[in-house]
């Protein structure tokens, strides 16, 4: 695809002398919004401006929504092949424009009369300031009368002087903060002077940029999925933790495809959670992979375009003829509640391909919302089914009774990383390596302190043991957690940013040992009583065992809880029912330096690569065992699969 849009417009655009104002007019596929936009800019009472119009890429009916507009020869129409950012949208219609003050109207936005008006006289009653901006009403009834609170300043309120400098692009940096994206730099060459008047609208709706990119509802997948960006992202939202998949993933990228690769065609279908680039291991047996990914994802289902790999899309429209196209050996649909609905409308449009379900996350949140008849479909019509723990199995077998006989089943956790994350040197013992500080135990929680009440943390704290809370993201949604347990903690709560896969090792392995959740089961051994908790196994559990660390939990003894059974098999776990007796553990030096060893030992257990050849074999079960048996669908239909040879 090119990187320079293509350009139309009236030739009478360029006969006319400049016009003082150039709006800039980004859009990407916001063609029932974007008549409003033009109107109100044709509303104005400043009437000496000229339109650039910059599509991003669109495959709606932006075309067709422009095209009333076009004729006027104050307005050119530039659009891109595919998406590039807003930066790069936005300099575009920078280089193209001609006055010698500059103005933004997104295409979902709208000005009022008098907007420019305002903003232009703002500007020369402050000779000193580069940019005016105006009062903005941000929801149906709210207004601010300068920077929404909570917000910076957004394009619709902004008017600034020519300026040689230029926004950051997609390779450099993609986030909803436009502080970070252009404003900081402008402000270096002025001041930014208010109108004080209300005169546009920050449009309120679901389709809105910043919440498609910020977590909880938005994030870096929602992001790609919809932008459909298909190289590695450098992507921080106001809300999240910075992510480099630049840094992240380089290696991946650069490393030779595998081999010929004629191992089985698999389809990844639904999305693959934390994690996902353990489908490398997949690659790396030979196996051609395929993406098809499930709508509306939040922001840690990660679906693609992948940043990493050699993973083929296959198109959302038209997905049914893409499947006959490649003639899949297997379906392999995973993993969370979100991807339930498409992969059951997979299961039953695919009668001749052979289909795995692979779910984790999670039976009660089906329940809760509604798609548990769905769930249950996926389960029992499967041609083979894959359970994050032995526990969900058995959970299954009570929930979704008398199920195939003799149809395949494996357990495999569902988001286990790829081994590479845990090759780094480990770093020493801050408890061993800090003069004075005998005495003093340092655990570690990456991620929600689960079950750590504040007052729990004061209690550790008066038998000196630290706590170590990583995560931006997650630390802004534990605030009052934070200030209570700080209150009570002072010095012995601590906040670190998150970590990258690639720190794990170096960054954790510094600790004594790590918690998972803490919970009191409910139980009593009883697997119809067991809760999302029992079932569950973390996926931080993968991220302390790279890093060696022993695993904390409450010791739920004579109930049926997934992460305590496998840390017991293993002998990995740090087991407690009185924080005073789990200070006597965690005091032992030599109790936990040899549990730490133990974790070592087998941490490769938690790591996908290691379980990546037992996966490939279920999957050759389950194609023969398919190759004997029609798929009963809902209603009792039994369709027979036709497949091709192999």
């Amino acid at each position: 695809m090119s990187s320079q849009p293509s350009a139309s417009g009236s030739a009478l655009a360029f006969a006319n002398d400049p016009p003082r104002l150039s709006v800039i007019m980004p859009t990407f596929e916001q063609a029932a919004f974007i008549g409003r936009a033009l109107d109100s800019l044709w509303a104005q009472t400043y009437v000496d401006w000229e339109l650039i119009i910059v599509d991003d890429g669109s495959c709606d009916n932006t075309a067709t929504a422009l095209a009333p507009w076009l004729a006027d020869p104050r307005v050119r129409y530039l659009r891109f092949d595919s998406n590039g950012g807003l930066g790069r949208a936005i300099n575009a219609g920078l280089d193209a424009a001609r006055g010698e003050l500059l103005a933004y109207l997104p295409s979902d936005d709208v000005w009022y009369a008098a907007h420019l008006a305002a903003l232009v006289a703002c500007l020369e009653r402050e000779p000193g300031a580069v940019l005016a901006y105006a009062g903005v009403r941000h929801h149906y009834n709210r207004s601010a009368e300068g920077v929404i609170p909570g917000e910076c300043l957004q394009l619709v309120q902004c008017l600034h002087r020519r300026t040689a400098l230029r926004w950051r692009e997609r390779a450099e940096l993609e986030s909803d903060d436009l502080d970070r994206l252009f404003w900081n730099a402008l402000r270096a060459e002025g001041a930014f002077a208010p109108s004080r008047a209300i005169s546009c609208e920050w449009v309120d709706h679901p389709g809105q940029r910043h919440k498609r990119m910020r977590e909880p509802v938005g994030g870096i997948n929602p992001f790609r999925q919809h932008y459909r960006v298909s190289g590695p992202l450098r992507f921080h939202t106001t809300t999240g933790n910075p992510i480099d998949e630049e840094r992240l993933y380089a290696q991946a990228r650069s490393a030779p495809m595998a081999g010929t690769r004629t191992g089985l065609k698999i389809v990844l279908a639904g999305e693959l959670a934390y994690n996902a680039d353990r489908v490398l291991a997949l690659e790396a047996l030979g196996h051609r992979l395929y993406g098809l990914w499930t709508p509306a994802p939040y922001w840690y289902n990660t679906v693609g375009p992948l940043p990493f790999g050699q993973v083929e899309e296959l198109p959302r429209q038209g997905w049914r003829e893409a499947l006959a196209r490649i003639e899949p050996d297997i379906v392999y649909a995973q993993l969370n509640w979100q991807a339930v609905p498409f992969a059951h409308e997979l299961l039953m449009h695919t009668p001749d391909i052979p289909f795995v379900w692979h779910f984790k996350e999670g039976p009660f949140i089906c329940i809760e919302k509604g798609t548990w008849p769905l769930l249950a479909d996926l389960v029992r019509l499967a041609d083979g089914c894959i359970f994050s723990s032995p526990e969900m199995r058995d959970w299954f077998a009570t929930a979704v009774p008398k199920l195939p006989a003799g149809r395949p089943e494996y357990v495999l956790d569902g988001d286990l990383p790829r081994r590479a994350w845990f090759l780094q040197e480990c770093s020493p013992l801050l408890s061993a390596s800090r003069p004075g500080a005998g005495g003093q135990v340092h655990t570690v929680v990456p991620g929600r302190p689960i079950g750590l009440h504040p007052s729990t943390v004061a209690e550790l704290a008066g038998h000196g043991i630290h706590l170590h809370f990583y995560g931006d993201f997650t630390q802004g949604q534990w605030r009052e957690w934070i200030t209570k347990a700080g209150a009570v903690a002072p010095e012995h709560l601590h906040l670190h940013q998150n970590v990258d896969p690639d720190g794990w090792v170096r960054e954790f392995s510094q600790y004594d040992a790590g918690w998972l959740h803490v919970f009191r089961s409910q139980n009593g051994g009883d697997i119809r009583r067991a809760d999302w908790d029992d079932l569950n196994i973390p996926a931080r559990a993968a991220t302390l065992a790279a890093a060696g660390l022993p695993m904390i939990q409450f010791d739920n003894g004579g109930a049926i809880v997934a992460a305590q059974a496998l840390a017991r098999r293993l002998g990995i776990g740090v087991f407690f029912g009185s924080i005073d007796g789990l200070a006597d553990q965690l005091h032992d030096r030599a109790a936990m330096a040899a549990l730490r060893e133990r974790v070592w030992q087998v941490r490769d257990q938690f790591c996908f690569d290691l379980h990546a050849p037992g996966l490939v074999d279920f999957f050759e079960r389950v194609i023969a065992h398919a190759d004997r048996r029609g798929r009963v669908l809902a209603g009792g239909q039994l369709r027979m699969p036709v497949r091709r040879a192999r």
